[in-house]
């Protein structure tokens, strides 16, 4: 079977986006609120204003600085068995990098997260096996805002061997978060040979960079760790009334992280964050299950692959605030459209909402979805022993084909058999089994993981290395 490729763009369609961003660039600029950062592009030629912080980019710059960019990379657990890659055409899910708030597995009810909610979704997190990089899920109020992704992140490198993620707050604390990662790694080569961590930017639409995200970058550049550049450009709001304009627009921030990324470190791998959403005219709210979304993250996946980039988009999200018949809708049918469309990453999953809180359901809804999903983009094959016309003329005429070799030899490669989780059941079959919804199977079977599941520790030494350095960043940041 050929590749399912699904695309929403033409190539002159993708040409009119990217001369609309060089124009974008090149006579509107962007506010580039990092003094270095704007030496930097002052030196390489750019067009900068030193008063009002804008940067025009020349074309030239431009495309040098798409060039000179990492396409692929890996990032490795502290178990070396347990990576992501990147522009390998690998289904990579990511559960939230923290959320303020936090759905009760046991009352349904939102209240603020707290330290022992992250340490259960680290652990479900290194349980599911469709979950490639732990996050920490939470932001929880016990540790002060001023150290707590230092607190996170060792937290994270000590409960699970997956590679992990937490929202980095500033330079400040991105040192110490480097120093955790190498004293894991085994030091600062072996980090730099072997990256465990990616920087992640979020221009802010529309068209500036902001100071913490680009220190952010530079630590983690010039550590040889890879960079994430995702705006979250919203229709009507932040960006045009038009998804092309939006496009347009977001791939110009995009493309202007990427320039100063390798004006910091030329050569850094960079992941291109298609993230586009849009504002829901009536409510000023906005959407992160709107069919909109899904049609911007298969058009920004055919941007980054113009470039030849790696694409992360926000798909598998919805605006529900229940595991209900929109939740299922609005996120099987992005996810789908990005997976066909080849997308390499997507959504942080465990989002209940348009982060309105993370929830361990929510989590393991989105492990159960990305199962089936995947199976749809696998496709199947089609050749002469597959088409199998001597095994019906074998069998022919009113047989059946249950106890055929051919069908014992093939039909779990060509068949997904789900997981408790989903019911194929008769309907006495489940009514007698207690007539359970899915959020419901969902429920019992994260308690009953969290119950069974015990992660491989960090050895005793390194785990007080890593202690040592979140002791030091909370006396000295907190």
């Amino acid at each position: 079977m050929r590749d399912i490729n699904v695309r929403v763009l033409s190539e002159e369609e993708i040409g009119a986006i990217h001369d609309g961003t060089i124009r974008i660039l090149r006579d509107t600029g962007v506010m580039v609120h990092h003094d270095e950062a704007l030496e930097l592009l002052a030196q390489a030629g750019a067009g900068v204003d030193k008063n009002s912080k804008i940067a025009r980019l020349g074309e030239e710059l431009v495309t040098d600085s798409i060039e000179q960019a990492g396409k692929k990379y890996v990032l490795y657990g502290r178990d070396p068995q347990r990576t992501a890659r990147f522009g390998y055409g690998d289904f990579v899910l990511m559960s939230s990098p923290g959320q303020y708030s936090w759905i009760d597995t046991d009352s349904g009810e939102r209240r603020p997260a707290t330290v022992a909610d992250a340490l259960e979704a680290i652990r479900l997190g290194d349980a599911l096996d469709n979950i490639t990089i732990v996050g920490s899920m939470a932001q929880p109020e016990e540790i002060s805002e001023a150290w707590r992704d230092v607190f996170l992140t060792g937290e994270l490198v000590k409960t699970t061997g997956k590679p992990t993620r937490c929202w980095v707050k500033n330079g400040k604390t991105a040192r110490y978060i480097l120093e955790i990662y190498r004293a894991v790694a085994g030091g600062a080569e072996a980090l730099r040979k072997r990256p465990m961590v990616e920087a992640f930017l979020e221009p802010i639409s529309p068209l500036q960079l902001p100071k913490d995200g680009l220190d952010i970058v530079r630590e983690f550049a010039r550590a040889g760790q890879p960079v994430s550049i995702s705006p979250m450009a919203m229709t009507c709001a932040t960006a045009p009334g038009t998804l092309a304009g939006t496009l347009a627009q977001e791939n110009a921030e995009i493309i202007a992280g990427i320039v100063v990324t390798q004006l910091f470190a030329p050569g850094t791998p960079v992941m291109y964050g298609g993230i586009p959403h849009i504002m829901d005219p009536r409510t000023s709210i906005c959407s992160f299950g709107s069919p909109e979304q899904g049609l911007m993250a298969a058009a920004m996946v055919q941007m980054a692959r113009h470039y030849g980039f790696p694409a992360y988009v926000n798909v598998g999200l919805t605006d529900a605030k229940l595991p209900d018949a929109q939740a299922g809708a609005e996120k099987a049918a992005s996810l789908l459209l990005a997976a066909l469309a080849g997308a390499d990453t997507f959504g942080h999953c465990g989002i209940c909402g348009t982060d309105h809180a993370a929830s361990l359901l929510w989590l393991s809804l989105d492990n159960e979805l990305a199962d089936y999903v995947k199976r749809i983009a696998r496709g199947f094959e089609v050749d002469a022993e597959k088409v199998a016309a001597e095994i019906v003329h074998k069998v022919g005429p009113g047989g059946n084909f249950l106890a055929a070799e051919h069908t014992v030899r093939n039909f779990r490669q060509e068949l997904w058999l789900p997981r408790p989780a989903w019911t194929r059941q008769s309907w006495d079959g489940w009514a007698d089994s207690g007539r359970l919804s899915m959020a419901e199977r969902i429920t019992e079977q994260v308690k009953q993981i969290l119950d069974a599941h015990e992660p491989k520790p960090l050895e005793t030494e390194l785990a007080r290395q890593v202690d040592a350095i979140v002791e030091t960043a909370r006396r000295e940041l907190g």
